[in-house]
């Protein structure tokens, strides 16, 4: 499993400098303590119907219920994910794009038994995935690198999948398409979970603004998604709108423990219709 060499810094501008220093000094509950329930680290957000059993939970272990319930409605938006790789098999090798702490990739490899690699700009993520790899006894297949997605550094045609899970809105989508296309062999697939704005709306909500900048990251128009994978030789195969499926997820995290403040921005957001929660599968050509 070669790698080119890498000749760039990791972080070239002043903006990648200041995501990886948030995400470096994120130790958010809503993150930490739903991984805790199983050990399956996500920075992402859940789509399904809410179990009804979790409101008739006594007080003193309700929320503890509801942390549980709303980790597995992430793990079940990682699988969904998973489910739009297509046919993957042991000898394929598959790229976590914005690996976060690693819950998809240790995932990924549970299910199809291949080599998976994460990339983030976060040296925490890394050395913490790393260490849940080792602890795993999975350190030999799933590897987490310090490396930018725009640039990653591996060989081109080395990857039969690539998966972005809400990491889209802190890159250039025309440039990160480029680099994945390099990298997927004919035929191979690019998987994407991601919140976009509603062109219709004529740009921006003021709900999507604050997402903007509770985040730090620059949410995208839905169509530039389709612009962007036009103009490099990924072709949508399918294409998924799951913003119906997450507003579960987002009414019961507004009443938990883990609640941040940006719930009610997602909430309003969805449903004024100016923020879309979309999959895309697109087939490299």
């Amino acid at each position: 499993m070669t790698t080119t060499t890498e000749t760039r810094p990791v972080l070239r501008t002043a903006y990648q400098k200041s995501i990886a220093a948030y995400w470096n000094a994120e130790r958010d509950p809503v993150n930490i303590r739903l991984g805790e329930v199983d050990g399956l680290f996500h920075h992402h957000y859940g789509i399904g119907e809410v179990d009804p059993s979790v409101w008739e939970a006594p007080e003193k272990t309700r929320d503890e219920r509801i942390i549980t319930e709303l980790h597995r409605l992430e793990s079940a938006q990682a699988d969904y994910l998973l489910d739009h790789l297509g046919d993957i098999g042991p000898s394929d090798r598959l790229l976590d794009s914005g690996s976060g702490r690693g819950g998809t990739s240790f995932m990924a490899n549970r299910r199809f038994g291949c080599r998976v690699d994460g990339v983030t700009i976060s040296t925490s993520q890394v050395e913490f995935a790393n260490n849940q790899a080792g602890q795993r006894g999975v350190a030999d297949q799933v590897q987490f690198h310090f490396r930018n997605m725009l640039d990653t550094g591996f060989d081109s045609g080395s990857m039969r999948a690539i998966w972005t899970n809400e990491t889209t809105m802190y890159v250039d989508l025309f440039e990160t398409f480029r680099e994945f296309a390099r990298l997927l062999k004919f035929g191979g697939r690019y998987v994407c979970i991601t919140g976009c704005y509603n062109d219709l709306t004529g740009g921006r909500s003021k709900a999507v603004i604050q997402i903007d900048e509770r985040y730090t990251c620059n949410v995208h128009a839905r169509s530039e998604y389709f612009r962007a994978l036009a103009a490099n030789n990924l072709v949508p195969i399918n294409v998924v709108d799951l913003t119906a499926a997450t507003l579960p997820y987002w009414k019961l995290r507004a009443k938990s423990s883990v609640a941040t403040g940006v719930e009610d921005a997602f909430l309003t957001a969805y449903r004024e219709g100016s923020f879309h929660y979309l999959l895309i599968a697109a087939d490299r050509i």
